[in-house]
């Protein structure tokens, strides 16, 4: 259903904290004409944390409304209880996404056969295409691969996130690949990912660079490795430079210097210190990146 660069969208918010329609607006036009393949909306990078159920869908039913199917629009729908990642789900495909991205459940840190029945439930609740998403490093819990094995059987399970390592995304190839979509989480990995046969990214850097991060999984899922690497290479120092703070603060500071959003985040996060300011402009700088 899915491949290449789809972007992690940031949600854009006014001074006072509240979402700026107007700027999300403009972010969905701004991938489309860049070449963006797919849009998640409200996932991690799109402050689901601190964003409302009322929202959450809110900000979903826009830039699926925005896109107006130039783009498929995937709508982050996890939680750590599975009613309310249930009920989520429910609302976004209610307002026309073409799929749901859902997290592993963070801070109760379930077993592996309670990641198997809380995604067992969504799937068997609502029949929207779903897309797993495993962040160990946000969750504390790793979904093994045999668990994302075992839920192969559910047809609407589509696809899934990882965001791990390069040996892990091996491992998955060997299981699962060809049953599900796969997708590295990680920006700084995602070249190897597809080269080793990976379908694509869900990326933070395509928020500032889309074309160049299209370019690069163009590049190798037709195989032309010299290229994408060669490509990959001129990105890995702002890959690095979105991680130098939590993410989203990193890339929505970067994206206000483009003049796409403001730098807003609620809180708990703050905006950018000033200390990672230089680096990141010289990443973006690095990567062909044109200011506003």
């Amino acid at each position: 259903m899915f491949s290449g660069s789809i972007v992690a969208l940031v949600t854009p918010m006014q001074a006072d904290g509240s979402v700026d329609n107007s700027a999300l607006d403009r972010l969905v036009d701004f991938h489309v004409s860049n070449g963006t393949n797919a849009i998640v909306a409200v996932g991690t990078t799109g402050e689901s944390p601190t964003l409302s159920v009322e929202e959450h869908i809110g900000v979903v039913k826009r830039v699926v409304e925005r896109a107006a199917k130039r783009i498929p629009v995937i709508a982050g729908a996890g939680a750590n209880s599975t009613r309310e990642a249930i009920e989520l789900t429910r609302l976004a495909k209610d307002v026309g996404v073409d799929a749901c991205l859902s997290v592993v459940p963070y801070y109760n840190k379930p077993t592996q056969e309670g990641l198997y029945q809380h995604f067992k439930a969504i799937a068997q609740a609502v029949s929207v295409p779903i897309l797993l998403y495993n962040v160990p490093g946000r969750t504390v819990v790793d979904m093994k691969p045999e668990t994302v094995q075992r839920l192969t059987e559910f047809p609407n399970i589509v696809g899934l996130k990882e965001a791990c390592s390069l040996e892990r995304n091996r491992e998955l190839i060997n299981r699962v690949g060809g049953r599900l979509a796969l997708f590295s989480g990680d920006d700084d990995l995602a070249c190897e990912a597809v080269l080793a046969g990976f379908q694509g990214v869900v990326s933070v850097t395509a928020n500032i660079a889309p074309r160049q991060v299209r370019a690069v999984m163009d590049a190798a899922l037709a195989g032309k490795r010299d290229e994408a690497r060669k490509l990959d290479m001129k990105l890995q120092p702002l890959h690095k430079a979105m991680f130098l703070e939590s993410n989203p603060i990193p890339v929505k500071w970067a994206a206000a210097r483009l003049g796409l959003i403001t730098d807003a985040v609620r809180l708990p996060l703050v905006p950018l210190s000033r200390q990672h300011q230089g680096p990141i402009l010289e990443a973006m700088q690095s990567a062909g990146i044109a200011f506003a």
